[in-house]
């Protein structure tokens, strides 16, 4: 499988008077083609920030993020802008739908916007939309639907124009249990179907269970990386129980215990109540 995406020692510092934060701290990290990754951890750990760089809408302190080859700190902002709509997809957890816009409309929105709108895509964003539970929403405005329903035809949106990397901020935000697993299991296997890569902001553990990777943050930096199955099914795993508490989920670790903000007793503690997309 080709690199999609690739981080070198990327960092983002924020300074103020005479402090110095920083929100990412030198992240080194590949996607490949196909490969499906969830980034976790707890608020402030600095996931949200590194998805912002990622999609090319924040420019790190330092550091390189090479997506298909292309190195965004060489382009120009208008080169950059039209890179990010053309190979970037991208999913807020505000859906930022046009109200005045069908939701077929809206997903053909980026084709329009690429130059690139066809009978096969209008075909296209039909069968997304379909496919993601929709089939029968095509022609509602997005006053005319739920939240939930308006955050998948955002999904669809983010995959209608077959970006290299697709991008997910917390995709299941406002879904319930069960449409909830049905899309993150139609994101997955649209990803591998067509070779993409993808990354997932989540808080929501139980949603692992559908990808390939899992990379934990804290502190602004890559605290672990789990690609065996087995484990990635365990941390998942918890989405079954009875006793399912989704207000403070945590990530096991191997360890028995690892000092440091976010752990307790060899679990990294999560907090509840994950905030909107924001760069922080």
């Amino acid at each position: 499988m080709a690199v999609v995406l690739e981080t070198q020692a990327v960092s983002k510092i924020y300074k103020s008077d005479h402090t110095t934060v920083k929100a990412v701290d030198e992240v080194s990290l590949t996607v490949q083609s196909g490969e499906f990754i969830a980034l976790v951890g707890p608020s402030g750990s600095g996931k949200t920030t590194m998805l912002a760089m990622l999609a090319a809408l924040l420019n790190p302190s330092s550091g390189a993020i090479i997506i298909d080859g292309h190195n965004l700190a060489e382009m120009k902002e208008s080169e950059r802008t039209r890179f990010r709509r053309e190979k970037i997809g991208f999913t807020f957890q505000q859906n930022n739908l046009l109200p005045f816009l069908s939701a077929r409309e809206n997903v053909e929105l980026m084709l329009r916007l690429n130059n690139s709108f066809q009978k096969q895509g209008r075909e296209r964003a039909r069968e997304l939309l379909t496919r993601l539970g929709l089939g029968d929403r095509l022609d509602n405005l997005p006053s005319q639907l739920s939240g939930g329903q308006q955050q998948r035809v955002a999904i669809a949106r983010a995959l209608i124009h077959n970006p290299n990397l697709v991008l997910a901020d917390e995709p299941t935000a406002n879904l319930d249990t069960e449409r909830a697993f049905q899309v993150v299991e139609t994101f997955a296997e649209l990803i591998h179907e067509h070779n993409r890569a993808g990354i997932m902001v989540t808080h929501d553990l139980r949603m692992c269970h559908y990808v390939d990777k899992v990379v934990q943050m804290l502190d602004g930096r890559i605290e672990r990386i789990i690609e065996d199955k087995a484990e990635i099914e365990a941390l998942a795993g918890a989405r079954l129980g009875p006793n399912l508490n989704l207000e403070t989920p945590v990530i096991p670790v191997k360890e028995k215990s690892k000092p440091g903000k976010g752990w307790e007793n060899g679990r990294l503690i999560q907090p509840a109540n994950p905030s909107p997309f924001s760069i922080v």
